[in-house]
């Protein structure tokens, strides 16, 4: 398109989907295979750079965070494409887990129920129009309808999700995409969990499990946030059992005083030191329970000593795991008080006492025990209310509770020393970007606390292919797990047969029973790498692009996305998934506080790109670094708005050098020129020197600050030369405008994607895109000249102004006076300098300390008789 014509007026309105359109028709950016090969043939892995693109959650709309982390990630792989190298950079779906399933409910009208059979002629009774729709009010439906309306409606949102991807110029190869829920990604991570297995990384247990009773699922370690609630200190009066007298404990849950195994407290608390290994009855229910010592018991907490209940909170567990106690469990999956009191309530009276809060949930089983132990005398204190923190799930709207339930987990090097410090090695290995965010990554593997909870108790996800045997009683027998052969994955045994079983024998006695749980959306988005990269099933792929270059990713999914990735990918390939990770920062509200849904401080980025154009945003993306975070005003994007200055800019520069025709044969001769491109050329190994170092913010600045002065300074010094076509020294101006322009538009290609290939059309054939990244010109000049005649314009721009002339004016006598050697440099562009401020005479003395206009003569201005 070198002939394209150019536009009278140059703007920025429609480039987005003219460029979209035309990259598409001509696979700008496909990724090429050939070309990777022979790549990896001649340079090895050095080849090609490739991308564990993060698959966003296509269950609601993008944010401003999405469009500031995604330009970080193009401008980088803009980058490597134009130095030569093959690009992959696909794209993912992250369509299952939790939210997929919470926005079906809300957007439709319904719920899931298992025990309903599948109606082919479900009609939803709504399609997101829903006003106000309480839980209780959605329709239940089967799992398969439901799972269908997942599909639904994480197709739609992905086709919004592209459009926008596309409009924000992300140099995605769009025929490299994966959906988490598609036939071959359950296929890939479905085999993977089977390797894990057959190798012992992955296996079941019956264990406390952070539960939330709103989407009744187990919930992972990584997917915790605490919140503030407001809780109350109930002081209790526990028995000794040898009747000499009370022991006091303090709690913020007497609603599990029934669930209590033991009191605890701190070994060196010299207060408890005489009562460790006796024992004390519980109020109300006595039962006994004994006195025990562990370090975790904080002495200045309460009165110092705690009830350990199965489980009121993850201390309980550490206590009940290591202390080696009972489990009394007494919550059930709902939420609410179990029906059948502990074996160990064995008196009337407590089995009476329990019976008064069986089957209310927490909240009322609280209020009707404070009643109780208020009756029984034995609630001797209530405090004032406070605040503390309480796990929830991160998406979820009530505390988390701890029921005992059987889940399956994967090592993750909790329980493996060996298997940790490999994990923490291996991010060694990897250059982080910015290096501090290793800290975080090496923070949270050495504290975990257990093993990588994987399955969960929902629906739309990745079914976890095995069945289990049942026993003559149709019990499940859970240690004979039945796995499929890998040639038949994808599988789901809700609805396929195990080997050597019919369907009839599907929930009978002797028969088989089909595990109903999935995975947790993390067990799948682990598996990028693979997802993108052929594991399994392109093996010339995956050995072209993996390990992969580059994870770019936000900082608070370190815990689970990075992390989970990294011991997928030790344990299967005894490696790290990548070389580099790029972390980016978070996006700030004008009152500088993170912005999130929860919050409601979001940003949605359409009418932003619709008002300002796509450069502008990226522009303001590219602005800050890796690490980094970033206000946001959506009311007065100042960032945003410099950034539309600089993309018309661009456009108009463009404009104006082209004007000057190049004649053949032309060379740089002028000084000033080869001054310029000499700057120039140190600008580009500067600028690529940072894109190198995962610096693109560094790089744009570098850029941007020398083409301010290439068209403030340069520009206007050169223009009546460039114009002069009697010139000698035009031929030179036209030259070195053309080579400047075209360095200068590559270099700012990687933000500026759309307004820079408009300008390249304009003049080269092919996109801007795939053209060579600059290289020094390597015209002999001395920098100095152009910085000079640069201050000397300044200069006499200002003495003008002060003199309340215009910039026209003509100047009879001017005098410049700076040190011997910029008085040198300035002599070199001398007869630019009088063309640009219109000088007749023009005297350059040295010798002085510093520079300065020193005398300044207008012309007289000419009056009509």
């Amino acid at each position: 398109m070198a002939d394209a014509q150019i536009p009278n007026k140059p703007a920025l309105e429609g480039l987005e989907q003219k460029w979209d359109a035309a990259w598409a028709a001509q696979g700008t950016y496909l990724f090429d295979r050939d070309a990777a090969k022979a790549a990896t043939q001649a340079q090895g892995r050095a080849g090609v750079f490739s991308v564990d693109t993060p698959p966003p959650t296509a269950s609601g709309s993008l944010h401003i965070g999405h469009v500031f982390s995604y330009t970080h990630t193009d401008v980088k792989a803009r980058f490597e494409r134009m130095r030569g190298t093959t690009v992959f950079y696909p794209m993912g779906w992250d369509d299952n887990g939790l939210p997929t399933e919470r926005r079906v409910q809300n957007y439709y009208g319904v719920r899931c129920d298992t025990s309903l059979p599948y109606d082919p002629d479900f009609t939803p009774p709504f399609h997101g129009d829903a006003k106000s729709l309480k839980p209780a009010d959605q329709v239940p439906i089967s799992r398969r309808n439901f799972i269908e309306l997942c599909e639904e409606l994480t197709l739609e949102d992905e086709k919004q999700f592209e459009a926008l991807f596309r409009q924000l110029g992300l140099s995605v190869d769009w025929t490299q995409t994966y959906r988490t829920i598609s036939d071959e990604t359950i296929r890939t991570s479905q085999l993977a969990f089977l390797r894990n297995l057959e190798r012992g990384e992955a296996y079941q247990a019956m264990a406390p499990t952070l539960w939330d009773i709103d989407f009744r699922s187990a919930i992972a370690q990584a997917e915790l946030e605490d919140r503030e609630q407001q809780a109350s200190y109930h002081r209790l009066a526990f028995h000794k059992s040898d009747g000499s007298g009370d022991i006091h404990i303090e709690t913020t849950r007497p609603e599990l005083l029934a669930a209590c195994v033991a009191l605890v407290a701190n070994p060196g608390d010299e207060r408890y030191q005489p009562y460790f290994g006796t024992t004390v009855r519980t109020p109300i229910f006595d039962v006994e329970v004994p006195v025990l010592a562990h370090p975790l018991a904080q002495q200045d907490k309460g009165s110092g000593i705690a009830m350990v209940c199965t489980f009121g909170d993850v201390t309980d567990i550490v206590w009940w795991r290591e202390l080696d106690l009972p489990n009394r469990t007494i919550l059930g999956k709902d939420g609410r008080v179990l029906p059948d009191a502990p074996e160990a309530l064995t008196t009337d009276a407590a089995r009476a006492a329990y019976a008064e809060i069986a089957g209310l949930t927490v909240f009322s089983a609280k209020k009707k025990m404070v009643e109780l132990l208020d009756a029984s005398g034995e609630l001797l204190e209530v405090s004032k209310p406070f605040n503390h923190p309480v796990k929830f799930y991160e998406k979820g709207d009530r505390a988390l509770e701890i029921v005992s339930t059987r889940q399956w987990y994967l090592r993750n090097g909790a329980r493996d020393e060996a298997f940790r410090e490999k994990l923490i090695a291996l991010g060694r290995e990897m250059d982080w970007h910015p290096d501090f965010m290793r800290v975080r990554y090496e923070n949270w593997t050495n504290g975990l606390t257990g093993d990588w909870l994987i399955s969960r108790q929902r629906f739309f996800g990745v079914p976890i292919p095995v069945w289990y045997p049942l026993d003559e009683n149709g019990e499940r027998i859970v240690d004979g797990v039945i796995v499929p052969d890998s040639a038949t994955l994808p599988v789901d045994p809700t609805i396929d047969v195990p080997p050597g079983f019919a369907e009839s024998q599907r929930g009978v006695a002797g028969g088989f029973e089909g595990e109903k749980d999935i995975f947790d959306t993390w067990a799948t988005s682990s598996l990028t790498p693979q997802l993108a990269g052929g594991w399994q099933r392109d093996d010339e792929l995956w050995n072209l692009v993996a390990p992969f270059d580059l994870r770019p990713q936000g900082q608070e999914i370190i815990r689970t996305w990075l992390f989970s990735t990294m011991v997928r990918s030790a344990l299967e390939d005894d490696r790290a998934p990548w070389t580099n990770a790029a972390i980016s920062g978070y996006i700030l509200d004008p009152d500088r506080k993170k912005m999130s849904k929860s919050k409601g401080n979001v940003v949605t980025p359409a009418d932003i790109l619709e008002q300002h154009g796509t450069d502008a945003v990226r522009y303001w993306s590219a602005s800050s670094r890796f690490g980094s975070d970033a206000a946001f005003d959506p009311q007065n994007p100042t960032q945003v708005k410099i950034g539309r200055r600089l993309a018309i800019k661009v456009l108009n520069a463009a404009k104006f050098v082209l004007s000057f025709p190049v004649s053949e044969g032309a060379q740089v001769t002028h000084a000033l020129d080869a001054a310029m491109l000499a700057t120039l050329d140190q600008v580009i190994r500067d600028a690529t020197a940072a894109f190198e170092n995962y610096d693109h913010a560094r790089a744009l600045e570098i850029t941007e600050a020398f083409f301010w002065t290439f068209c403030d300074d340069y520009l206007e010094l050169v223009k009546e030369r460039a114009y002069n076509q009697g010139d000698v020294g035009q031929a030179s101006a036209a030259l070195a405008l053309r080579l400047a322009l075209s360095s200068l538009l590559r270099l700012l290609a990687p933000v500026l994607a759309f307004a820079t290939e408009e300008a390249w059309s304009w003049f080269e054939d092919g996109s801007i895109h795939t053209s060579a990244w600059p290289t020094p010109l390597g015209i002999e000049g001395d920098p100095a000249v152009l910085k000079a005649a640069s201050e000397a314009l300044i200069g006499i721009r200002r003495a003008k102004t002060e003199a309340k002339a215009s910039q026209k004016t003509p100047v009879a006598r001017l005098v410049l006076r700076a040190p011997d050697a910029t008085a040198a440099a300035l002599t070199l562009a001398e007869g630019d300098l009088k063309a640009v401020g219109r000088i007749e005479s023009l005297e350059i003395v040295g010798g002085a300390e510093a520079f300065a206009v020193d005398t300044v003569e207008l012309a007289p201005v000419e009056t009509e008789a």
